[in-house]
């Protein structure tokens, strides 16, 4: 018979296996999506996305960026896709590594068959750079780009550069010059990465004025690019965002340890007749 101690650690079992649970139910319900968009679209579908999960044994939220297992796995799924198939690739991220989201890119533009992006929230920084590698960019009329700007630590390329132009140069620590140096070379590097991610996309004078604009410091790192800048700038942009892409969306949770701070009746509201 069971005693009171059995029915404790039952319970605590119960409990504490309760997150894992969730999280396998949720894997099952995106690979379902994952299939019926597939099979109605007739591609391979991609998702990098990164939010915090209650992704460990008690819970405890981790957040995530583009990092180089994500250009591994995306790169594995690019090999194991016909040349004929299309891809489609949603994105919502705030970035990551350069050399991970490179490497995404580069791979992407490679592909023979077209390449769509769906960004149904936002692809900020590395996310824009593989998005500009795509023939489509689906965004939703709210979603966001954002500038691919080289960061050195904690501060943007171009402005270490600009802030030691402003000063003597008898006034400047030699750390603050070297730093000056790698952020001139990688401000440098990422313009003419822009440009061969964006070659043949676009006219070369085109290109040279997109990797400028946005790689080289004209915004803050964090400036959105809304689809109505994005169609100003001459971006492929659209904002016919299938059904589909959302309802996944849904199946990626940010878990909330307190009251959710937006509520509502989740069903369609439509005015009077």
């Amino acid at each position: 018979m069971f005693g009171i101690g059995d029915l404790f650690w039952i319970i605590f079992f119960a409990i504490a296996m309760q997150p894992f649970l969730r999280q396998k139910f949720l894997e099952i319900a995106r690979q379902k999506a994952i299939e019926q968009i597939e099979k109605k679209r007739g591609s391979r579908v991609i998702l990098l996305v990164h939010r915090q999960e209650k992704m460990s044994f008690f819970g405890f939220p981790l957040m995530r960026y583009i990092d180089i297992n994500d250009s591994e796995e995306v790169i594995r799924a690019i090999h194991l896709t016909d040349k004929d198939v299309p891809i489609d690739i949603i994105l919502h991220t705030p970035g990551g590594l350069v050399l991970a989201s490179l490497q995404i890119a580069l791979a992407i533009k490679k592909h023979p068959a077209k390449v769509t992006a769906f960004i149904p929230h936002y692809a900020m920084s590395g996310g824009t750079l593989i998005a500009l590698a795509c023939d489509e960019i689906v965004m939703d009329e709210h979603a966001v780009l954002g500038p691919v700007d080289p960061q050195i630590g904690e501060y943007p390329a171009a402005s270490i550069l600009r802030a030691v132009k402003r000063k003597p140069l008898e006034h400047i620590d030699d750390k603050t010059l070297i730093l000056a140096d790698v952020a001139e070379m990688a401000l440098k590097q990422m313009k003419e990465n822009l440009k061969l991610i964006l070659n043949d996309r676009y006219p070369e004078e085109k290109i040279t004025e997109l990797a400028e604009v946005l790689s080289q410091g004209y915004f803050t790192h964090d400036y959105p690019i809304t689809y109505e800048k994005a169609l100003e700038l001459g971006l492929p942009v659209s904002k016919d965002m299938p059904i589909e892409i959302y309802q996944l969306m849904k199946l990626f949770p940010q878990p909330t340890t307190t009251t959710s701070s937006v509520e509502y009746i989740p069903l369609p509201k439509k005015g009077k007749p």
